[in-house]
């Protein structure tokens, strides 16, 4: 880490405003931290309040030990001059200058949809983000969320269930996961996926910080998806931040006498949204072909292989099936049960298959 990255991260642990931070980068020619902290220009751009708690929480020893043990314990910590930083955010005009990573940080350069919602979904709410996130997750998309309750953390944990990958952006530092419920969910994502935070990891969270992290959220992702929330939820940041950003937003319709549902309705009647029924519109939408996807990253024999294609026209009967691939019963009977388990077809009544 060079000396320009360790005076940001340790001046945004000061809760300095970044554009204070970066006023300040502007204007100096040394990027010590013990030089800065007693120059002209750190008078000049911060307040005194500011600049004196600098100083008193400034130890050169203490504070190289504490990138250390981040590093011991996994953390990557990424400046907006680190090669790993997320394109998505670079331009943004309230762009986080640090974040704390842990997991695959190949994810955040990833065709992405962020799924959010209301922290107390109905049946309604769960059946569709649970729907909209596998399918989407199994097209190859990269799931973001904000490990809350409710919709986030059904988000994120069907994703993971059907081997796609996910991104939580928390509202706290690693060790600190709000709601604690939610801690093993983080440390599986950590693992599997990916977690990010642009608080350190001691960072008790603030009422302030969660919908203030949804600028990230929404900034990664190259569309929101509202599957369920009220009118006055926390998600409208996340929508107002992707408005900003020109994302693409994207709403569940439900019920008209649901108060859970009164936001995508109301998106959806404005033109703020678009209607989606399936994850099928959105994938068809981003050009995402999901047979192609979703058979990409699994081997198939020849035999399989004659069989898909022939579903990707339609349904079928196991007799057609047989007819036009050529295969003995039992072999074609092996290859629909594999592909079967494999979630790559589904039986329907009267012998007849489908791809899912």
């Amino acid at each position: 880490m060079t000396e320009k990255e360790k005076l940001i991260v340790f001046l945004s642990r000061m809760e300095v405003s970044n554009k204070k931070i970066e006023k300040l980068l502007d204007c100096l020619d040394t990027f010590d931290i013990d030089k800065v902290l007693k120059s002209k220009q750190a008078l000049d751009v911060f307040s005194t309040e500011e600049y004196h708690n600098a100083l008193k929480n400034y130890d050169r020893l203490e504070f190289e030990n504490s990138l250390e043990n981040i590093k011991k314990s996994g953390i990557k910590i990424l400046t907006i001059y680190s090669k790993e930083y997320p394109h998505k955010l670079v331009d943004l005009p309230d762009r986080p200058l640090v974040l704390y990573a842990k997991g695959d940080l190949g994810l955040l350069n990833k065709k992405s949809i962020a799924i959010v919602g209301t922290r107390m979904p109905s049946n309604y709410g769960k059946m569709t983000t649970e729907k909209f996130a596998r399918k989407l997750a199994e097209a190859g998309m990269v799931v973001i969320s904000g490990l809350c309750y409710g919709v986030d953390e059904i988000a994120h944990g069907n994703t993971l269930d059907v081997g796609g990958k996910t991104i939580a952006v928390v509202g706290s530092g690693f060790n600190n996961i709000y709601p604690a419920k939610n801690t093993n969910l983080a440390e599986r994502i950590a693992k599997e996926g990916l977690l990010l935070s642009e608080y350190t990891p001691s960072f008790t969270p603030k009422r302030y910080t969660f919908p203030y992290r949804n600028r990230i959220v929404a900034g990664l992702s190259d569309g929101v998806l509202i599957t369920e929330a009220g009118l006055k939820s926390g998600t409208l940041h996340t929508k107002e931040f992707a408005l900003e950003y020109g994302k693409d937003i994207f709403a569940v319709p439900g019920s008209v006498y649901s108060e859970k549902s009164s936001l995508p309705n109301e998106l959806i009647k404005s033109g703020q949204a678009q209607c989606v029924l399936d994850a099928k519109d959105i994938l068809d939408y981003y050009g995402i072909d999901v047979k192609r996807e979703r058979t990409k990253a699994v081997q198939l024999s020849f035999d399989e292989k004659k069989i898909l294609d022939l579903l990707a026209d339609g349904e079928k009967n196991v007799d057609y099936i047989a007819e036009k691939t050529g295969l003995s019963v039992n072999i074609l009977n092996s290859c629909l049960t594999t592909l079967e388990i494999r979630g790559l077809i589904r039986k329907l009544p009267a012998q007849m298959y489908a791809v899912n």
